[in-house]
Parts: C-alpha cells; sequence; structure tokens
C-alpha cells in the first residue's frame, strides 16, 4: 500500500458500465493476457520480447481490449480518458519511485547501508534474524502508514544484512513484506486503510478493530513459521561475518553518525512529511555526508565529487572491496535502476484504463456477484473479485473501488454490516497486490528490494494467508457482524 500522498483517493472514480458487453468479450482480453504472459514467464522464460517482454505485453492485452471496446461502440476518447486518469494516479508513486532509486545510490556511496550492514551484522543473529524482520517492519510501517516506505528504508537494509549472513533473500524480502503489508493495513495513516471502510460505508476505528480479528492471527501464524525456517538456515558463520566486517571496515568509514540520515527520514515521515519531500532531504543529507565522511569512496568513483554524486543518482554506482559478496551487495542502478520497474507500472496503468474504459472490469466483478447465493458465496466472491482485478487491472486501488462499489448492496442485502465488507477487501485486495508480479505494488517492491515476486512468494506469507483467514473466518461464522434491524430498516 502505498503512502497517503502517492495517490489520490480513488472512490470518486467512474467506473465505465457498457450493457452490451458480454462476460465471454469482457474476458477475451483477460484470456489471451494470461497465455502471453504464461508463454512468455514458462516457455520463453521472460524474454519473448527481450528485457521488455511484460511491459509489451500488457500494452498488447490493452490493444486487444481496445478492439473489444471498439466493436462495442467505445470510443478512443473513453478509453484516453480512463487511461489518463490511471496514469495521473500513478504519478507521484513513479516520482517516488525515482528518489528510492537516488535514495539507494547515495546512501550507499555515503556509507549509510554499509554501516547498517556494519552494526547489524553484529546486533542481528541469524537465528532471530527473520522473525525480527518482520517486527522491525511491522513497526515501522504502522508508525509511517506505508510498507513502500518501509521497503525503501529498513528493507534495503535488512536484505542487506541478512544477505551478508547468507540468509535466502527471497526469505529476507518476504519477511519484510509481510511485516510491511501487517503494519500498513493496521495503521490509520495508511490510504487503503482509509480507502477500505469509505468503500463499505463504515468508519476507520471500527474498520481497524474489526480488520485485527482476523490480521492478528495472521501474523502470529507467520512469526511462528518464520522463526521455525530460521532452525532450517545454514548460515555462513561467525568467522565469515568477521570477514565481512573487516572488508567493509577497510573500504568504508563506518561511524553512528551516518545514522543520522536515516533518523531524519524517519521522522519527516513520523511528522507526516509528504514522501517526495522527506526522501528528497535523505538523498541530500547522504550526499552532504558522503562528502564529509566518504572523501576516499568519492575519489574511487570519480576524479571530482559532484560528478560521482551524481552518477549515484542517476546512474550505475559499484563499491569494489576485497570481498566478492560485498561487491555484489554494494551496487546500485540510481534512478537509472527503476525504469524497469516505472515502464511495468506505466503499461499496467494503460491496459487497467481500457479495461475500465470498455466496461470489462465492472461486468466481470457482475459475473462473481451473480453466483454469490450465500454468505460465505458473498465473501468468496469478494476475495475471487479483488484478487481477480489485482491480476487484470494491476493496481490496487481498483482491487477496492470497483469491489467495493460492487459489493456494498450485496452484503446490507443479507444483513452484513459494511465493516465484513472493508475488512474483506483489505484481507483480499490491499495484501495480495505485491504477490502479482505486474501489478504496481509487486514491480514496485520486486524493483525496491531487488528480489523478484518468483522468489519471495512462498515467504510473503502474511500476505497470500490473509485472504485464506478471511475466508475461514466467513465460514465458521466467526465474529461476523449482523446489522441492526435499525440499520436495516435504515
Amino acid at each position: 500500500m502505498h503512502v497517503e500522498e502517492e495517490s489520490e483517493y480513488r472512490e470518486d472514480e467512474n467506473i465505465v458500465e457498457n450493457r452490451e458487453l458480454s462476460i465471454w468479450e469482457a474476458l477475451i482480453p483477460v484470456v489471451l493476457l494470461m497465455i502471453m504472459l504464461a508463454y512468455n514467464i514458462f516457455l520463453k522464460e521472460g524474454e519473448v520480447f527481450g528485457e521488455y517482454s511484460n511491459q509489451i505485453i500488457l500494452l498488447l492485452g490493452g490493444v486487444i481490449a481496445a478492439i473489444v471496446g471498439f466493436f462495442n461502440k467505445v470510443t478512443i476518447k473513453t478509453m484516453l480518458v480512463e487511461i489518463w486518469e490511471n496514469l495521473r494516479s500513478v504519478f507521484v508513486p513513479i516520482m517516488i519511485l525515482f528518489l528510492v532509486g537516488a535514495l539507494a545510490g547515495t546512501w550507499l556511496v555515503s556509507g549509510i547501508i554499509p554501516a547498517m550492514v556494519y552494526y547489524g551484522l553484529q546486533v542481528l543473529n541469524p537465528s532471530i534474524f527473520l522473525p525480527a524482520s518482520v517486527i522491525i517492519a511491522a513497526i515501522i510501517s504502522i508508525a509511517t502508514g506505508s510498507s513502500w516506505t518501509t521497503s525503501a528504508t529498513v528493507g534495503i537494509a535488512l536484505i542487506g544484512i541478512g544477505s551478508a549472513l547468507g540468509i535466502p533473500s527471497g526469505m529476507i524480502a518476504g519477511a519484510v513484506i509481510s511485516g510491511g503489508y501487517f503494519g500498513d493495513k493496521m495503521s490509520p495513516l495508511s490510504d487503503t486503510t482509509n480507502l477500505a471502510p469509505a468503500m463499505a460505508g463504515t468508519d476507520l476505528f471500527t474498520h481497524i478493530r474489526y480488520m485485527a480479528l482476523t490480521t492478528v492471527p495472521s501474523i502470529v501464524i507467520t512469526l511462528i513459521a518464520f522463526a521455525i525456517l530460521s532452525t532450517t538456515i545454514d548460515t555462513t558463520g561467525s568467522a565469515n561475518v568477521n570477514d565481512l566486517l573487516e572488508s567493509i571496515a577497510a573500504t568504508f568509514n563506518i561511524t553512528p553518525y551516518l545514522f543520522i540520515v536515516p533518523g531524519v527520514v524517519i521522522a519527516l515521515i513520523l511528522f507526516k512529511t509528504k514522501p517526495l519531500i522527506a526522501l528528497g532531504i535523505g538523498v541530500a543529507l547522504a550526499a552532504v555526508f558522503a562528502i564529509f565522511f566518504q572523501e576516499d569512496i568519492l575519489a574511487q568513483l570519480s576524479d571530482s565529487n559532484a560528478t560521482s554524486l551524481m552518477n549515484a543518482v542517476f546512474t550505475d554506482t559499484a563499491i569494489i572491496t576485497d570481498n566478492e559478496q560485498l561487491n555484489d551487495l554494494f551496487s546500485s542502478g540510481g534512478m537509472q535502476g527503476m525504469l524497469w520497474t516505472i515502464y511495468l507500472i506505466v503499461c499496467a496503468m494503460v491496459f487497467g484504463g481500457v479495461m475500465d474504459a470498455i466496461g470489462a472490469l465492472s461486468r466481470i466483478t457482475k459475473a462473481l456477484l451473480s453466483v454469490a447465493t450465500t454468505v460465505f458465496g458473498l465473501f468468496a466472491s469478494t476475495v475471487v473479485s479483488c484478487l481477480g482485478l489485482n491480476i487484470i487491472a494491476s493496481d490496487q486501488y481498483l482491487a477496492l473501488v470497483i469491489p467495493g462499489k460492487m459489493f456494498k448492496k450485496a452484503y446490507e442485502d443479507k444483513g452484513l454490516a459494511p465493516e465484513n465488507l472493508s475488512r474483506t477487501l483489505e484481507d483480499s485486495g490491499t495484501v495480495t497486490s505485491v504477490l502479482i508480479p505486474w501489478n504496481t505494488c509487486g514491480a514496485y517492491q520486486s524493483g525496491v528490494l531487488g528480489v523478484s515476486v518468483a522468489e519471495y512468494f512462498f515467504y510473503a506469507i502474511f500476505n497470500w494467508l490473509s485472504p485464506f483467514m478471511t475466508l475461514l473466518f466467513a465460514a465458521l461464522n466467526i465474529k461476523i457482524r449482523m446489522l441492526t434491524d435499525s440499520k436495516i430498516k435504515a
């Protein structure tokens, strides 16, 4: 989930409906998109169109959807308007992505990331590293209301520390994402936590309290699972860690003063400073600290401090140490390294915009509604709808807004309190977005943490467990809140 400023709320978004569009027509772009993506991933190893295969396939899916729209008399103008609305909604997240790339580069050359790794290696024991990562990420995400910010700051550091300990990066990313999305869901500062109750017709704190019923058991199970996983890890051992510490200390000027920069960034976020400003200040401060503390590093990278810093912000930076493992760790692509992810987000928004414009998204959701004849069926249809929209529309906001609008009356008709819907939207829409490689959240987390969705999917335990938990509560009729008689009459 994005921070409050990363996108405008979408509750007033116009969902385009086309009475003439059949369910089979609505599914044509989806089925063909899935076939093309499957062919690319499983048969061509993701290279059917080269480096940007997924992006091109999403655009082709948009073209197919547009052709379906033409046959149903949807104008090009209508499609372009919806595409523009989608692109406008991710403008700030794209800017944040650029700043995250700059942050990674400047925090590297300033010694901040190496310092986090250096001190973290001495504090975080491998036996508790994974559950500790979940807790750390959860605390930061609750405080900031953003899993994105958590990954861009603490997440990057934990990946570095854990990798140096020999822990698989997929496990670490899964722990960070699990904790980050738990905190994001439970934080009143999170925009999706505000958006879900707005769609369902309940208030924020009722939503959070009711959501805790399914969310707390999910995070407890996640912590237990990571504690068990920790016992199976074959780490590099203390001797190798000592070698890493010596290599870091020999390459960088390591000092606790470097933590002033991340401390300032976290403080700014806690004081509700806009993410673009907070991250921008983090980049600027890191550049200043690099000049004061890492003069040798800057000289190694270029003849000019300014050139070294500009390269760290915009292009590739690689710092050579006497340890091969650290050489892989201490490299950054700057803003340039974020372009693949940004292109993916843009193409996903184009596809989702066309699908919305031709009425396919609303048609598919209505088809799900038609089979929801029981209370459990209604919950299940909501879950499937949210999951499907995360896959089809590639946007977690659409995965909350469209089912929220479509299912609201159905929940009322069955006498269910609106917090049932808001909780289900978050349990199945918010947290699963990060499990889809071409979804904005999946693309962001993968790009920032440097770990593919396929690598962390299984270990993002909290994220895939949450929809099962909400269905379990519905099936067993646990804490399913009903409307009062007066509310039903009203």
